[in-house]
């Protein structure tokens, strides 16, 4: 190439990183698309506004705060190059134990009469010790003995979910308090999902929390040199996602009024969706706290238009696979046209 032709092919090269379009934005704009479609469906098959019903919205959004919550730890862990199967799990086995806290006195089967009208910060520093310990043990495995994040993860899936029936053995936990329901009431679940991906959305953005974390799913030998302890990194990591698991329990909980064993089945998947359409690649070091939430978003809909449109169940989840294949295989592509550049 000569030295003229070699000038000419810079600048072009620097127009087209300019003019490729921001992951958050295209993810954004399939959002807009997928409620559009949805909203055109609705005025053609049902007689009714999919985005003008305030209350579907409200509910969808509240619905979906808790996937958002777990997922942003889930993308967490995902930038590492990990996994994390046990979130849902954790959910499940937190609001079990979290709850049997917050139980009040006025409740005739309390799983510790001595211990009700507690005030709410104990059920729910409870929850996040039990979130933590439950990551911690996840993150410990995958750093210290190198087993597989999937093998370590699927086996906290399996034992958390065995701890949550085990606990009241099967017996839902009721009776709360006023304090503790009030987490769950009008938009709180929505405000705590916000503040949670703000935070962690300047942490990865602008701490050495957040450049540790991309250095490691980037590239784990490259960071090991430049003097990175991962072994450490991985378990903060991973104690992250089951403190945030652990919170998404406690608000489940708390916006019910009730735990049982059976709560957070398939929220695992849900998170990494959210994960995964909102961007972050599943080969690590790729992936944005914002797109998580568009991502989130973007499910919530998809599951709200699907009951709108009166669309069974099983085509839902038939659906849902897809979508997440096809961002799969989105992100590949996406990989192998960054490293052409």
């Amino acid at each position: 190439m000569t030295t003229k032709a070699a000038e000419g092919a810079a600048p072009l090269a620097t127009r087209q990183r300019r003019r490729r379009i921001p992951t958050e934005l295209s993810i954004f704009l399939v959002l807009v698309g997928i409620a559009l479609i949805y909203e055109v469906l609705g005025w053609m098959f049902i007689g009714q506004s999919f985005l003008m019903n305030s209350q579907r919205l409200t509910i969808m959004i509240l619905q979906v705060s808790v996937i958002g919550i777990i997922a942003v730890g889930v993308t967490q862990v995902i930038i590492t190059g990990g996994i994390d199967l046990s979130s849902g799990s954790v959910v499940g086995m937190t609001a079990m134990i979290a709850t049997s806290f917050a139980q009040s006195s006025t409740w005739g089967r309390a799983v510790f009469p001595s211990l009700t009208d507690l005030p709410a910060f104990v059920p729910i520093v409870v929850g996040l010790l039990i979130g933590a310990a439950a990551g911690l043990a996840n993150g410990a495995l995958i750093a210290y003995t190198k087993i597989p994040p999937f093998i370590a993860t699927l086996g906290m899936f399996v034992s958390a979910r065995g701890v949550a029936k085990w606990y009241t053995k099967g017996q839902p936990v009721s009776g709360i308090t006023e304090q503790f329901h009030f987490i769950g009431t009008k938009a709180w679940p929505v405000v705590v999902f916000l503040v949670v991906a703000l935070i962690f959305h300047m942490a990865l953005r602008y701490t050495r929390y957040g450049k540790f974390t991309y250095a490691i799913g980037a590239n784990p030998q490259a960071a090991r040199v430049s003097g990175i302890n991962i072994e450490a990194h991985l378990v903060k990591v991973y104690v992250i996602a089951g403190l945030l698991a652990g919170l998404a329990g406690i608000v489940t909980a708390a916006r019910a009024e009730t735990a049982q064993a059976s709560m957070g089945v398939g929220y695992e998947l849900d998170a990494i969706a959210a994960t995964v359409i909102g961007g972050t690649s599943l080969t690590g070091g790729v992936g944005r706290i914002t797109g998580t939430v568009i991502g989130t978003i973007i499910l919530g809909v998809m599951t709200s238009g699907f009951t709108f449109l009166r669309i069974d169940a099983y085509y839902q989840e038939i659906v849902k696979g897809l979508i997440i294949i096809a961002a799969v295989v989105i992100d590949v592509y996406r990989q192998k046209k960054r490293r052409k550049h």
